[in-house]
């Protein structure tokens, strides 16, 4: 069961459109370090979980991640809305717009598409929690470039820095939640059994 509330986890008020910074935010909608995978990533993984605990921190992360997804996809809205056809030509933009002309499609900066591919989820906790930390420090990383592109124009960097601080969080959850499996296993052999599937040590 979802809730949802009408409003932004933080806002977002762009005052003027920018195709160029667009094509690059749009990587944190569909790209391979994005919002899409991280929220598809975490919902899928939280079924076979074999923590109540855990699997509450997939959802919780998960769920939260659609609402990045949402701010992104808000950001490049504003971005994009009330373009004039020489600023799509002049900004690079026009083989998107060809294609989706300002509606929003998930892929990544370099004009790679979104696929299910670039997110995993494998059904040994272990090995999805290492990718969940892995995949939060990845989008930390992209955050950290965007911002470097967005440093002179605020009404973008602030909401983008917010979603950058989201990252380490989750990472830190994440640790949390290796930390909760790694003690409920034998600490010798916690690599050796997959308690998602491994129903009794032999």
């Amino acid at each position: 069961m979802w809730s949802y509330e009408k409003r932004l986890q933080f806002p977002v008020n762009i005052k003027e459109p920018n195709a160029k910074l667009a094509q690059v935010i749009l990587t944190q909608y569909g790209g391979p370090d994005g919002e899409l995978g991280a929220s598809m990533r975490y919902i899928s993984q939280r079924y076979s979980m074999p923590y109540n605990e855990v699997a509450a921190i997939l959802t919780d992360i998960g769920t939260e991640e659609l609402a990045h997804l949402e701010m992104v996809s808000t950001i490049v809205h504003q971005l994009t809305r009330n373009l004039t056809m020489e600023e799509i030509e002049e900004s690079g933009f026009a083989n998107y717009y060809v294609d989706h002309t300002v509606g929003i499609w998930p892929m990544a900066a370099g004009g790679i598409p979104f696929n299910s591919c670039e997110f995993q989820s494998k059904g040994d906790a272990i090995t999805d929690l290492h990718e969940d930390m892995a995949a939060e420090q990845k989008a930390r990383s992209t955050y950290d470039n965007i911002l470097r592109l967005v440093r002179d124009y605020p009404d973008v960097y602030e909401p983008i820095k917010f979603l950058r601080a989201r990252e380490i969080v989750h990472y830190q959850r994440f640790g949390e939640a290796l930390r909760i499996v790694q003690d409920r296993l034998d600490s010798k052999n916690f690599y050796a059994f997959n308690p998602e599937f491994d129903r009794c040590k032999s």
